[in-house]
């Protein structure tokens, strides 16, 4: 039952040190709330994975769903760091922990640079598994975007995941995505040309 405590643990006492740095240096910013649901279509599957965020000042909490594993829940806290004029960015560590199906803790990373109108996006983390040592996998989702106006984009993509093998070890593929206010819709076209094709539709909200 120790795996069950973990989580909580980690989330209070990241929570503690994150919001007594932050408190004094950016008082008053309200709540920032993206909501993504992620629609995995593959042949003869279908996979919702659905990822919730919630920012204020420098405190980032995520929550994720099917991310690290099927049937498995992922809880995150992270600093941000943001900056930059002609290239802006926002990095954030993270500490998480895993249950479900995949059990474990997880250093991870969320990384954003703009610059102009080209801009390199990722999340990655590492699960250590402490019900298996051997299920430890690096997991990786990466973007990297052109965006002709300003409410519409098209880049390459490339993802490492344990969510859906195929012959390649890298998912690599293509992106074009829209946005209307707080909303954005991005599709996904993976391995192309190689063997298990797959589609990835991507639908956030920002409120």
């Amino acid at each position: 039952m120790k795996k069950y405590f973990l989580l909580p643990v980690l989330l209070v006492s990241f929570y503690g040190v994150a919001y007594a740095q932050d408190s004094t240096a950016m008082p008053g910013k309200a709540w920032n709330f993206v909501a993504d649901a992620n629609l995995y279509f593959f042949p003869g599957e279908f996979i919702l994975l659905p990822v919730f965020r919630a920012d204020k000042n420098r405190l980032h909490l995520e929550a994720r769903y099917n991310y690290e594993d099927l049937e498995t829940f992922s809880g995150w806290v992270g600093y941000n760091f943001n900056g930059g004029k002609k290239l802006e960015y926002t990095i954030t560590p993270m500490v998480g922990g895993v249950v479900g199906v995949a059990n474990g803790v997880a250093a991870g990373l969320e990384f954003r640079f703009a610059y102009k109108r080209f801009e390199l996006s990722s999340e990655q983390e590492y699960l250590f598994d402490t019900n298996a040592k051997e299920n430890s996998f690096f997991y990786a989702w990466t973007d990297f975007t052109y965006s002709p106006k300003d409410w519409l984009w098209v880049g390459l993509s490339g993802q490492r995941t344990q969510l859906y093998e195929t012959d390649l070890e890298i998912q690599r593929g293509f992106l074009v995505g829209g946005g209307f206010k707080g909303w954005e819709l991005t599709g996904y076209l993976y391995n192309l040309g190689f063997d298990n094709p797959f589609l990835l539709i991507a639908v956030s909200a920002n409120f």
